[in-house]
């Protein structure tokens, strides 16, 4: 879409949470809606409709990736969430892969496919696609990426040490299949895809690694991520990106090369000297600390301080902004109506 469109968002005082789960969690057969794409497509529409944005963002669900490639490759489901390559992919394992891509989409994707297909063709909302970063997969798919990343970022190459190669095929196989499923979202009638990169921060990547020099997180992060970016742009689909982990400056900066229409950021970073980093015509989105929502030790008043605050400041940078949650905002069900309560009062509470 054009991107005065994002633009005229910001300008609007649009707020707005990504709120889907917080709506799913509400209905007696949860488990039956994931499997069901039409319902789950029900769901992104109520979620938009409640919080007043046009923009209908799915389920904030990191896992769909992974068990995409891991059935490919027969592994059982209920190994799927834990299981790890112990050396490099081979040849043979790219290649069923590759195969596997072209086949049936998993029941979970599929649902998320018909869901998307849902809101771009039977609602007047933006349908948005969802997909976990290829950085962050490769940390899903090997057990131990932080030694792996630490050792790449001090000059060790994949030729030298198993376990770095065993991480950079694991990130080039999770892009494989990353790029099928953002085309596969696109073709389903996804005008935006969020590609969230949580894991690309300072918990994987040494701040005194970066501060020297290494290009480790050109290469292990932005590399791969541009491949996104080429990929949706020639499918004329926005990016939206998406990191709540802990930054440093320089990510920021790096991200920024990205060309997000949106970029989304953690309650850790401070969204109004962030703006100093990014250029004018990248809405920054965010960043509430949803993520403790859930706790009784953050209420209602402090809620509004704090949105009110944040708009004050980004107020007078003058960058375009979108109020909003820092991740997405996940339903607890023993303080729901809590979380719903504090949702409510930073898109309605009146601030100045």
């Amino acid at each position: 879409m054009d991107r005065r469109y994002y633009l005229d968002l910001a300008k609007s005082g649009l707020r707005m949470p990504i709120g889907t789960d917080l709506v799913l969690r509400e209905k007696p057969d949860e488990g039956a809606i994931l499997a069901s794409g039409e319902r789950l497509g029900e769901v992104v529409e109520e979620a938009a409709r409640r919080y007043g944005t046009p923009l209908a963002v799915p389920l904030m669900d990191l896992t769909v990736e992974k068990e995409t490639l891991l059935t490919i490759l027969g592994v059982e489901a209920s190994a799927i969430p834990t299981y790890h390559f112990h050396e490099a992919p081979d040849a043979a394992t790219f290649a069923k892969v590759a195969a596997g891509l072209g086949g049936e989409p998993t029941q979970r994707m599929r649902a998320n496919l018909e869901a998307i297909s849902y809101i771009a063709q039977k609602t007047d909302l933006v349908a948005c696609g969802m997909c976990i970063g290829p950085f962050s997969f490769m940390t899903k798919l090997i057990a131990d990426p932080i030694a792996a990343v630490y050792m790449a970022g001090s000059g060790v190459t994949r030729e030298e040490d198993a376990e770095v190669d065993a991480m950079e095929s694991a990130l080039e196989l999770g892009l494989e299949v990353i790029l099928r499923s953002i085309s596969a979202q696109i073709d389903a009638g996804a005008k935006a895809v969020i590609i969230c990169e949580p894991a690309a921060s300072v918990a994987f990547f040494s701040p005194k690694q970066l501060a020297k020099g290494t290009d480790v997180f050109e290469r292990l992060v932005m590399v791969p991520n541009r491949k996104v970016k080429e990929l949706l742009a020639s499918r004329g689909a926005d990016l939206i990106f998406h990191d709540c982990g802990e930054l440093v400056d320089q990510m920021i900066s790096s991200f920024s090369t990205l060309d997000p229409a949106m970029m989304s950021l953690g309650s850790s970073r401070k969204l109004w000297e962030d703006a100093a980093l990014i250029p004018d015509d990248i809405v920054l989105y965010g960043n509430l600390p949803t993520k403790r929502f859930f706790s009784s030790d953050l209420g209602v008043d402090e809620v509004k301080r704090m949105t009110c605050d944040l708009i004050e400041k980004m107020s007078a940078t003058g960058h375009p902004f979108i109020l909003g949650s820092e991740c997405d905002v996940l339903s607890v069900p023993e303080v729901r109506e809590s979380i719903s309560g504090k949702v409510d009062a930073f898109l309605h509470c009146t601030c100045g």
